[in-house]
């Protein structure tokens, strides 16, 4: 069929109909072989563990299940990745593997900022979820990670490009387990646990260092043009600051990982903290930031008042994050926090 020469219509991260079956939790089921029939390869699926000698060999492939528990032959040792999502991307480069096409950030029209040196000279496929499928074709993809994906029109058109392209996500996956499970996509499941290790130990080691902030109730923020919503326990920022041994106030100590809806300044205590980190994603929200910041209702927030407030990178603090954006988030936490 003719490729669309411009971006297909936008597919929204967060709709109400969830993927089906386990998340990213099954793209660690995985089965492996070179050669044989599908249904050979599907019955190693239980005994073949990830990166196994089997799997090793030029030309070589295994079969993963997406985050839908979809079945997918892919190659033993990738060489040509493409990512729709900046968790993918975050993902990947992780892992060490540069790929070969990449879209832009959440609500940028450009790579997130805190990756942009590590992809250099890396082609742009299209904008987050909305890829343009020449391009892609240009790439030349033998994996394309799709992110948490839902527009079935789309997957096929990628899967004509290449079978190999996975769903790697749920919306509602912790970062930690979908970061796993495209480890396992890539073959590259035990350097994934050894760079959640690392994560943990860090966010520890950050977390003792604070001093008299140590335990410091952190109110995490997205201002959106409507207003501010406070992110939940699970949401990716909130869960490092948990990892650091940082809580959440008491309005904000939901166990979800989602946002509020847009509070209004009647309801403007519910972001108050001991420190309060602000983040947009949009001109738009910038400038609802900027606006309220001269109200009453703002500047008697406990926060503001002890000038314990953070402006702080909505394409890393508001999205569903990854190891490297989790790095961003423990070092704007600690030269916040440790050096007050």
């Amino acid at each position: 069929m003719p490729y669309a020469q411009s971006p297909l219509r936008p597919t929204r991260r967060h709709a109400a109909r969830a993927l089906a079956v386990t998340g990213a939790a099954a793209l660690l089921l995985t089965g492996c072989g070179s050669s044989g029939s599908n249904s050979e390869k599907s019955s190693n699926s239980a005994s073949a563990a990830p990166g196994s000698a089997a799997d090793a060999a030029d030309g070589g492939k295994r079969t993963v299940k997406d985050a839908t528990g979809k079945a997918v032959e892919v190659p033993a040792a990738p060489q040509r990745i493409v990512t729709l999502t900046q968790e993918d991307l975050d993902a990947v480069l992780a892992l060490g593997v540069k790929p070969v096409g990449i879209t832009n950030g959440q609500g940028l029209g450009e790579p997130p900022a805190y990756l942009k040196d590590k992809v250099q000279g890396v082609p742009v496929v299209g904008n987050l979820l909305q890829p343009v499928m020449d391009k892609v074709i240009a790439a030349k993809p033998d994996l394309i990670l799709a992110g948490d994906m839902q527009d079935e029109q789309v997957l096929k058109q990628l899967r004509e490009i290449t079978p190999a392209t996975l769903v790697t996500m749920a919306p509602t996956d912790d970062w930690k387990l979908a970061f796993r499970g495209i480890g396992n996509a890539v073959n590259k499941l035990d350097r994934a646990d050894k760079v959640i290790d690392d994560y943990q130990a860090k966010a520890v080691r950050a977390g003792a260092d604070l001093g008299k902030n140590k335990g410091a109730a952190v109110s995490i923020v997205r201002w959106n043009p409507t207003g501010p919503s406070w992110m939940e326990r699970k949401q990716f920022a909130s869960g490092v600051a948990l990892d650091m041994g940082l809580t959440r106030p008491a309005v904000q100590d939901k166990d979800g990982n989602a946002h509020s809806p847009a509070l209004s300044l009647e309801k403007l205590s519910e972001i108050d903290g001991d420190w309060l980190f602000l983040s947009t994603l949009t001109d738009d929200g910038k400038a609802a930031l900027k606006d309220v910041q001269s109200k009453p209702a703002y500047r008697q927030l406990t926060a503001v008042r002890n000038d314990h407030t953070v402006t702080v990178d909505g394409s890393v603090w508001s999205t569903r994050g990854g190891p490297l954006a989790a790095d961003v988030v423990i070092g704007d936490l600690g030269k916040a926090l440790a050096g007050s």
